[in-house]
């Protein structure tokens, strides 16, 4: 290239505006991970704990939290455990200790030997009713049916009722079992608290008599038609006809009807299916 083109090209160039590097965006700050850690258990009356201080036998004994949730410690006094978690238990008697002067650097050790305070009621169709207690925080529903022998096969249904308090405010729920365990994470196995009442209704039923292999009651699974309930019966005897089958239904209003449904028309719980004999 000649000089004189050099000298005609250089100040075009200088001329330009000059670019900007591109910048590589800097990467998105990850998402916070949701915390999965359970809540700690909530000490309650009747619980039996153990209080260990290090180097100091005299004031390492068991305690059991009286109906208010209090206490008799050594040099502290009555004091007040109920509703604290057990860490906030050890933090609270080592204060007491070191503003108190009785240690000047308390190492304070509280283990739950036995939990009654926070219990919940099972009741309705399981294997054993009763009061159990959630041992530790974050117990799940299925946990405590389990405890209690489980739902009662062929008369719990498959829905729990769970009442009880949240935020001071009144709580009602209904959890639908079959899909408590439909995902891993068990997002629909409610976390239950101190006081909570479980109440396993009875499962749905209808009564099948006249010209079957199995007259009586049986339970009415989800979806169940006719010709199920029939099946579920044994069958038609030899003398059965599927001819003139009449379902006696309870209406809202509480009065009862005659029905001559399809076979393929889904039952309802209370029905009552009447199958006539065969004139022929």
């Amino acid at each position: 290239m000649s000089f004189r083109l050099l000298s005609l090209l250089l100040p075009l160039v200088l001329s330009l505006p000059t670019l900007a590097p591109a910048q590589t965006p800097a990467p998105a700050a990850p998402a916070a991970l949701a915390s999965t850690t359970a809540p700690e258990y909530r000490l309650g009356p009747g619980d039996t704990i153990r209080v260990q201080v290090y180097q100091s036998p005299d004031l390492s004994l068991e305690l059991r939290l009286s109906d208010t949730g209090m206490v008799s410690y050594p040099l502290l006094g009555a004091i007040r455990l109920g509703s604290l978690t057990v860490s906030e238990a050890e933090q609270f008697i080592a204060e007491g200790l070191k503003r108190g002067e009785y240690i000047k650097n308390p190492q304070v050790t509280v283990v739950l030997m036995q939990a009654r305070g926070s219990q919940v009621s099972v009741l309705g169709q399981v294997a054993r009713p009763g009061r159990y207690p959630l041992e530790q925080g974050g117990t799940r529903m299925s946990d405590v049916l389990a405890q209690a022998g489980g739902v009662l096969p062929q008369q719990g249904a498959d829905r729990v009722v769970v009442v009880g308090t949240r935020a001071g405010k009144p709580f009602r729920t209904e959890v639908d079992l079959p899909t408590v365990f439909e995902a891993s994470d068990r997002p629909g196995d409610l976390v239950l608290q101190g006081n909570d009442v479980l109440w396993v209704e009875r499962a749905p039923m209808f009564y099948i008599y006249g010209e079957v292999q199995r007259p009586g009651q049986l339970r009415l699974e989800r979806g169940m038609t006719l010709l199920q309930g029939l099946a579920a019966g044994g069958g038609l005897t030899q003398r059965g006809t599927e001819k003139g089958i009449r379902v006696h239904r309870r209406a809202a209003d509480g009065s009862v009807q005659i029905v001559q449904p399809d076979m393929a028309a889904a039952l309802r719980d209370g029905d009552v299916i009447y199958v006539r004999e065969s004139l022929f």
